[in-house]
């Protein structure tokens, strides 16, 4: 049982690293990574590029995994005295 622990604190841990790299590319009003990469291509309806949507969705799959990681935490983790 130790070692699922063990796994899923590896993947809590990265998704707290990646979730924090992908929420500081966001891009302010007309700075950050999309405008510096995504300068040239232009926008869609909804105002934002494609490098931006594709930042968004990575930036959600890390919150998710970083959510279910933290419940399985709580359920299977017993740290030892």
């Amino acid at each position: 049982m130790q070692a699922i622990a063990y796994i899923v604190i590896a993947l809590h841990v990265i998704s707290a690293i990646g979730l924090v790299i992908f929420v500081l590319l966001h891009s302010g009003k007309g700075t950050g990574l999309s405008t510096m990469l995504g300068g040239a291509m232009p926008a869609t309806s909804t105002g934002t590029g494609i490098i931006e949507k594709n930042l968004d969705r990575i930036t959600i799959a890390f919150g998710v995994m970083y959510a279910l990681t933290a419940i399985v935490l709580m359920l299977v983790y017993r740290p030892t005295a």
